[in-house]
């Protein structure tokens, strides 16, 4: 499970990752990003000056398939995007987009396409 504060839930940030981020396509996926987000911006009232988590939403359009294959192939995403937090730079929002061809992808195929994606995004850096 993706654990609470790194979820991205709310449809501005969605809308805003897609519209304003960079953006890699595989073969399965599409990996939309904005580096060193802050939702807070410039709130002269935010409760704390901590630098926000990195935070992953998914979009699974009904092209993927029925309930029940839209639903595997968000847990899979889930899961994959939970082991690559560290990679991200904090702050950062990541929308992952699945395509057609991810309801019959296999676990390991989801997982290379996630990796090339976030590698093109974040240009080999290491945070």
């Amino acid at each position: 499970m993706l654990p609470s504060e790194n979820r991205l839930r709310r449809r501005e940030d969605f809308a805003a990752t897609v519209r304003r981020g960079r953006r890699a396509g595989r073969r399965n996926l599409v990996v939309h990003l904005i580096s060193g987000h802050s939702s807070r911006g410039t709130d002269p009232h935010a409760a704390e000056e901590r630098t926000p988590p990195p935070r992953a939403g998914f979009v699974v359009s009904k092209a993927v398939g029925n309930a029940v294959v839209r639903h595997r192939v968000q847990r899979r995403l889930r899961h994959l995007i939970r082991d690559r937090l560290h990679r991200l730079p904090a702050g950062s929002l990541v929308v992952v987009r699945a395509l057609p061809g991810s309801g019959t992808a296999d676990y390991a195929h989801l997982g290379r396409d996630l990796d090339a994606a976030l590698e093109r995004l974040l240009g080999g850096v290491r945070t």
